[in-house]
């Protein structure tokens, strides 16, 4: 049984904020400079904004549409999705949608230790403890330890499920304020960045593309994976904020836009960590470390480094935190919509349990970093490939248009359709058998 969302957002806008919130994370922050940093540069960018490109318009646009057709979240919209085909396929999506919406809650466990590390590092950089330490200490000293972040561990799942409390209106209005203060806060680090002597260096690195990197097949992978998981176009999460989308809305368009401001998100962030690391002959593609040791390091070394400080780790909590609403809310929806008779409060009592109950045990980065290694290779791209051969090659192709060209002035059609058929969903198969069969965490 389900029943369809009559909540909302209120307008374009406090919707494609909230996309963007779930969107930008730790795959802009750290993965986006990481991946650009050993994959050629401004060859890897290029490669990557042919992909941003292509998932938006066609990936996510599909999710946003296939959520507001069925007005819910990932479990519903797979039943609806396969039920154009008949009754019994109905049923055989409303199980086959349990296997992304699992990804949602699984990949939610381990990034809300992640956040948990930021808020740590937000912390020391507000006592002014990460200002004098040795980062690299400081870091294994609780990434290796057990029970190591438990305040902040319960204040990042307790203070993001209070968020949820509303719906789509306090999802809104969180990064009504969360995403503007996110951009304004990466462009001032930037801004700072460039001043740092030898940053022209990363800037170079960054947008003169070595033209030969692009015959190297691993570049185009990476890139290929990098914007399809910076877009969540997962299988899950879009979902649901597309159920709270109005039909006025041109889902083609807002992906677009989502789309737009993700990679503003990702180059901003890229302009910060690759020039400062350049400037500082320092790893790009250290991973966790960079945020948590590299980064740390030249705040100690510039005036004003603790404010800088400060205002990084608050950027990075807004990220993480928009992004752990998406996963939440695709879960919290799903579960009560399949079973109507909980309440949203007795819902994210249940997600609170599992959450802690399970992320607690596993704060460590030695038990962490295998779990998210784990559900990137053999959960999301899997859930991923079956959102996308769901909409473009079981759903029917009339009423999958019907839905995406709602409140568009000039219809999609084939040309739309068929670049999800036949370049979409193969893009969405490679990486499901380069991450199971190469076993790549992207």
């Amino acid at each position: 049984m389900s029943q369809k969302s009559q909540v909302k957002f209120s307008n374009r806008w406090g919707f494609i904020l909230s996309a963007v919130g779930s969107a930008v994370g730790m795959a802009n922050v750290w993965g986006f400079p990481a991946k650009m940093g050993s994959n050629g540069g401004g060859a890897f960018l290029v490669a990557y904004l042919i992909f941003i490109a292509l998932f938006s318009i066609v990936g996510l646009s599909a999710e946003y549409a296939i959520g507001r057709r069925s007005r819910t979240g990932t479990l519903g919209s797979y039943r609806a999705a396969w039920a154009t085909r008949n009754k019994n396929c109905g049923k055989v999506g409303g199980l086959l949608g349990w296997l992304p919406l699992a990804g949602s809650l699984c990949i939610a466990l381990g990034y809300a230790v992640i956040i948990s590390y930021v808020l740590k590092a937000f912390w020391g950089s507000i006592t002014g403890e990460l200002m004098t330490v040795d980062t690299g200490v400081w870091f294994e000293g609780f990434s290796s330890t057990s029970y190591s972040v438990i305040p902040f561990h319960i204040i990042v799942v307790v203070g993001t499920l209070l968020t949820l409390l509303l719906g789509a209106k306090s999802i809104e209005t969180s990064n009504k304020i969360m995403m503007p203060i996110f951009f304004c806060i990466f462009v001032v680090l930037a801004v700072r960045v460039a001043f740092l002597p030898g940053a022209a260096e990363g800037y170079k690195f960054m947008f003169t593309p070595d033209w030969s990197a692009l015959a190297d097949p691993m570049v185009w992978v990476w890139a290929m994976g990098q914007a399809f998981f910076s877009l969540s176009v997962t299988g899950s999460g879009m979902i649901v904020y597309g159920a709270y989308l109005d039909d006025s809305e041109d889902v083609v368009r807002v992906a677009a836009r989502t789309a737009v401001f993700d990679t503003i998100a990702a180059m901003v962030a890229a302009l910060v960590i690759i020039p400062a690391c350049f400037a500082y002959g320092l790893d790009i593609g250290a991973g966790p470390a960079l945020l948590f040791v590299t980064l740390p390091r030249i705040l100690q070394d510039i005036p004003f480094g603790q404010v800088f400080a400060i205002i990084l780790y608050t950027a990075m909590v807004f990220a993480g935190v928009s992004s752990l609403q998406n996963m939440f809310e695709a879960v919290g929806e799903s579960l009560q919509t399949r079973f109507p008779k909980l309440s949203r409060v007795v819902v994210l009592v249940i997600l609170c349990v599992l959450c802690l109950g399970i992320g607690l045990n596993m704060e460590p980065i030695a038990k962490w970093g295998p779990w998210m290694d784990i559900v990137s290779i053999y959960i999301i791209p899997v859930g991923a490939t079956l959102g996308a051969v769901s909409w473009f090659w079981v759903m029917k192709k009339d009423d999958l248009l019907d839905e995406i060209n709602k409140g568009t002035a000039k219809p999609h059609g084939n040309l739309w359709y068929y670049a999800g058929r036949y370049l979409y969903v193969p893009c969405a198969l490679i990486l499901c058998c380069v991450a199971l069969f190469m076993q790549i965490a992207f």
